[in-house]
């Protein structure tokens, strides 16, 4: 079966990818309003999805045919219409539209406005039903065929015998919008001037790909094929066995992967269900949002930290190779102090019986400034005194 799908694409969007695959577009809904079509990563019975088809009328295709249920789903002024117009449908081009429907089929006899319930059971059609003669199917089998378009379908894995169930998204390998076949109606409740178009979508055998997933499947017409425009063909209002043929698994290649168990809740909505749980691009995968934090935190580390002394005007960086860096400079400082100094030695004092201290030598004219590599040019503070010390000159002047 198939009770959950994914269509989150404006109707200007669809027609501009079916007109890619050479299916003309004559009409279409708004992108937004009222009227627009629902657009949802969890599309689910009762929303109104996007369905394709031949622009015909709501007796659907060929001649209006003459029973007692004819007024219940035209008005009169069509019914006038079709009296006169019968013969000219079948020599007029076929156009086709794109159009606004709640999934869920509802016959056009039906008076009242069915429950959720009832509504349910029709939003799958069985392949082997139209086989048979009559039934609920009939007329809208031989004139009210569609295709109802979607980017994809969901279907669920059962395990430990039905205790758990396991989310899978199902689309086209190709990346291409998947074409349902389905059938429509339009039925008009007492008391009630508002037209109500309605779909429900047919299912097959699954294909070899999707048997350990389901027994059943939509049954998917490639897009712009000879079969898809046989099945939405008004002239062939008359259900044959060539129409039946038609409804068969999909031969072409599919994408099978496991998503999100959120899908599962009806409301819920996110890009998320139609991308691989397992992932990069899953955002709610949490193997991949630690996987994120430890990368930020790798960032981060190669980064080293950097500091400004607005007070000392300098740059400190706080890492190995900033520290390495500066043991480097430091020594490159201290080898041309050293070279100063050996270039031109102080002068030794004569001993006399009192010595002033010693001040730091000034650079002479025209020659080279020392480069301190501990000092910036700033006085350091004073250091206190410690009992019992004193300067040499001192301890001279104390003995003479």
């Amino acid at each position: 079966m198939c009770g959950r799908y994914s269509l989150a694409l404006r109707p200007a969007q669809i027609r501009q990818m079916l007109q890619d695959d050479n299916m003309d577009v004559d009409d279409l809904p708004d992108d937004e309003g009222d009227e627009a079509p629902r657009q949802s990563y969890n599309f689910a019975p009762g929303y109104h999805g996007v369905v394709y088809r031949a622009d015909v009328p709501d007796w659907g295709a060929g001649p209006r045919r003459r029973h007692g249920n004819a007024s219940d789903d035209t008005p009169a002024e069509e019914r006038a219409r079709g009296k006169s117009g019968d013969d000219a449908s079948e020599s007029r081009p076929v156009s086709y539209k794109l159009q606004s429907m709640k999934w869920g089929l509802i016959p056009f006899w039906t008076k009242r406005n069915p429950d959720y319930g009832s509504m349910m059971k029709t939003i799958n059609c069985r392949d082997d039903s139209l086989a048979q003669n009559g039934g609920m199917w009939n007329t809208m089998k031989a004139r009210k065929r569609c295709i109802v378009v979607a980017q994809g379908f969901y279907e669920w894995l059962k395990k430990d015998g039905g205790k758990e169930k396991i989310p899978h998204f199902v689309k086209r390998k190709d990346g291409k919008l998947m074409c349902f076949a389905g059938l429509w109606d339009v039925v008009q409740y007492e008391n009630d001037d508002q037209k109500h178009y309605t779909y429900t979508i047919i299912t097959t055998d699954s294909n070899k790909q999707l048997r350990f997933l389901h027994d059943r499947m939509p049954v998917i017409l490639d897009n712009g094929s000879e079969d898809l425009r046989k099945w939405l063909d008004p002239k062939r209002h008359e259900w044959s066995k060539e129409l039946q043929a038609l409804l068969k698994p999909f031969e072409g290649e599919l994408e099978v992967y496991p998503v999100s168990k959120d899908v599962g809740k009806v409301g819920n909505n996110s890009p998320n269900f139609i991308i691989p749980i397992d992932s990069k691009e899953n955002k709610s995968n949490i193997a991949n949002f630690f996987a994120k934090g430890a990368a930020k935190n790798v960032k981060k580390e190669q980064q080293p930290k950097v500091e400004v002394k607005k007070e000392e005007g300098f740059v400190a960086e706080d890492s190995k190779e900033a520290n390495e860096v500066n043991k480097t400079s430091t020594g490159v400082k201290r080898e041309a102090e050293d070279k100063l100094v050996e270039e031109e030695p102080p002068k030794k004092a004569h001993a006399t019986t009192f010595m002033a201290p010693k001040k730091s030598p000034s650079p002479k004219k025209g020659g080279r400034q020392k480069i301190s590599a501990t000092s910036n040019g700033s006085k350091s503070p004073r250091k206190a005194k410690q009992p019992g010390t004193q300067k040499i000159t001192k301890f001279f002047a104390n003995s003479s």
